[in-house]
């Protein structure tokens, strides 16, 4: 269970949106909405404990019980999928995928589960493919399956299936549901996209504007 608590986010004493509190159970997507600029990207990187110059932040995160404001973001176990998946040019996608990978077990363990992984998304084979050569969906399973072998308690999603085109927008999106629904993982979905609703498991929750704060 993901927990944020009167949370509040602001850059020099002005506040990006009014205080927020959400609670999302294993396995459901809990989707905020707001237009561009309103701090969506901002929240999801304070979850993560990414730093952010010259932001403030209020309030508290917990994940299954665990406090989160004080530990590092390497130990938080929550993963995150950027707008646009990020790729390391120089390598391959086998290589890509290994920086997910918990360390422990032999080269040849390692490679049977990056293929495995692969496979059950569709793109077997392309271990040795340059990442700048895949399509935009392709990129985006390959930014999943990354996310998801660091073996994270919860998932952060940003503008997830942007950029996508609606088939492979859907495809795509069915798959995230599965894996979310299959491992039991609370997540927060941020969009500005109304077709993204129909990923959600809640209503949308609208981030408030900052003059609502009291």
């Amino acid at each position: 269970m993901l927990v944020l608590d009167n949370v509040a986010l602001g850059f020099g004493g002005a506040p990006l949106f009014a205080p927020l509190s959400l609670t999302i159970k294993g396995g459901d997507i809990a989707l905020l909405t707001a237009p561009s600029g309103a701090g969506k990207s901002t929240l999801l990187r304070w979850i993560c404990g990414m730093p952010t110059n010259g932001l403030t932040g209020d309030g508290h995160v917990s994940l299954n019980g665990r406090p989160l404001n004080s530990v590092a973001v390497e130990k938080r176990r929550i993963g995150m999928m950027f707008q646009e998946p990020l790729m390391f040019p120089h390598l391959t996608v086998a290589d890509n995928l290994g920086f997910g990978l918990t360390r422990g077990g032999s080269a040849a363990q390692r490679r049977d589960i990056i293929a495995r992984q692969l496979e059950r998304v569709g793109m077997a084979g392309f271990e040795e493919r340059d990442p700048m050569t895949l399509s935009g969906g392709q990129k985006a399973r390959v930014a999943l399956i990354r996310s998801l072998l660091a073996e994270p308690e919860a998932l952060l999603l940003d503008e997830p299936f942007s950029g996508l085109d609606d088939v492979i927008r859907d495809d795509f999106a069915q798959l995230v549901r599965e894996e979310i629904k299959a491992r039991k993982l609370p997540v927060v979905m941020v969009s500005h996209d109304p077709r993204d609703r129909d990923y959600a498991d809640h209503p949308a929750i609208p981030l408030s504007s900052p003059d609502q704060v009291v």
